[in-house]
Formats: structure tokens, C-alpha cells, sequence
């Protein structure tokens, strides 16, 4: 088993709840990290053999692109279609944080993390 990581994918996108946050948008930021087979792309240095992080970053481009209330909504999205899309994923975390979130303080990001093993 092998461990890809893509972090920190800087994106700017319309989520909330609130009409402003949908219209105005805001920054995110998103990490993702992957658990698989790395063990024939150690040895066949073929693309086809792993998981391509070019395909992980794109997924998370496309979904954060279409508006959601809650970011939750967002990372499940992302985490189906890591596992429909790519069979050597075994289990998937995706972290999606807003960026100076309009909840009434002095707050960097708030964050939902979630995760999900392949079903047998």
C-alpha cells in the first residue's frame, strides 16, 4: 500500500448557505490524499500502473465548480468520483476549508474533512 497526497489545492468557487457567499464566491482550499496499490508503479514506472494526481486535482477542479450549500455536499462529490472513476483507489480522505469564512469573527478557515474506504 502507498500513500498520494495532493495538497493545498488553491480554488475559488460560489458555496453557502447565504445568497451573498453564492453570488460574491470565496477561496478554498483543498487536500486530498489517496491510499493505494503503489506497488507495480514502483517497479513498472508506468503512469497507468498509479494513480494519476493530474486526474485527483481535476476531479476536485470540476467539483468544486458547481455550487454547493455545504461543503460537505462538495467533498462527498469529490470522494464518488475518486472511486468510480480510479479502481486502484482503496481509500480516499478529502479536506475542503473556506478561507476567511463569514461567520461574525476573526477566523482563517473552517474545514470538513471526510473519508471513505472502497466498498467490496
Amino acid at each position: 500500500m502507498g500513500i498520494i497526497k495532493v495538497e493545498n489545492i488553491r480554488v475559488f468557487a460560489h458555496h453557502g448557505c447565504l445568497k451573498e457567499e453564492t453570488i460574491i464566491g470565496s477561496d478554498y482550499r483543498v487536500d486530498v490524499v489517496v491510499k493505494a496499490n503503489l506497488r507495480n508503479s514502483s517497479k513498472s514506472d508506468e503512469l497507468s500502473d498509479t494513480v494519476d494526481y493530474v486526474f485527483l486535482n481535476k476531479v476536485v477542479r470540476e467539483e468544486m465548480a458547481m455550487p454547493s450549500k455545504l461543503l460537505e455536499t462538495v467533498a462527498q462529490r469529490i470522494l464518488n468520483r475518486f472511486f468510480n472513476e480510479d479502481k486502484l483507489i482503496s481509500k480516499a480522505s478529502v479536506s475542503v476549508s473556506k478561507i476567511n469564512p463569514p461567520i461574525g469573527g476573526d477566523v482563517e478557515k473552517v474545514t470538513i474533512k471526510l473519508s471513505q474506504k472502497r466498498k467490496k
